[in-house]
């Protein structure tokens, strides 16, 4: 995962949204919340947004606020149009919506990560989107690690530690999602 000498490393907290060009290497940590990478594999632009929960309780307000699903994609959508490029023309990608307490309790569909992953395949069909990789669900979180000037994405998923502190054997590779 070579990182370019003048790349700036932007890291994403919950709620936010960053949309950059060539130079740029986002990376985030996902449990239950969602992230969506966009890239233009033309203009080498591209973000990322990190949302929490799929929508705001009481409705869309005025201005998007990033931690809610349909409004982050909704901010990723004014970036895309201020490069004045179309959605359609761009890579996107899905992550996160772990279950993070599966110790505690049985795995079911109705855990906030798997409403936020619906979240995100609707939002994908509402606005034309194709993911063209995804790696969601599942027990455990994800490090994220998109770098704009090639479009890769890395994944780093690792299980919970089991209650009994022994070392789970889970997935902690590296593994890059298509170009």
């Amino acid at each position: 995962m070579h990182k370019l000498a003048h790349a700036i490393e932007i890291f994403l907290q919950p709620g936010e949204v960053y949309f950059g060009d060539r130079d740029t290497r986002i990376r985030t940590l996902l449990g239950s919340c969602v992230a969506v990478t966009m890239w233009h594999p033309s203009l080498l632009v591209g973000g990322m947004c990190h949302y929490m929960l799929p929508k705001h309780p009481a409705g869309k307000r005025v201005t998007p606020d990033g931690r809610y699903g349909d409004e982050a994609l909704e901010l990723m959508l004014r970036e895309i149009r201020k490069t004045g490029t179309c959605p359609s023309e761009y890579q996107v990608k899905l992550f996160g919506g772990g279950h993070m307490f599966s110790a505690h309790q049985k795995v079911s569909d109705d855990h906030v990560g798997a409403k936020n992953v619906e979240m995100a395949r609707t939002l994908m069909k509402r606005h034309g989107f194709t993911s063209c990789a995804e790696h969601l669900g599942g027990v455990g979180h994800r490090n994220i690690f998109f770098n704009i000037w090639n479009g890769h994405v890395w994944v780093r998923h690792q299980p919970p530690v089991p209650e009994n502190n022994l070392p789970s054997g889970g997935d902690n590779k590296k593994r890059k999602l298509c170009k």
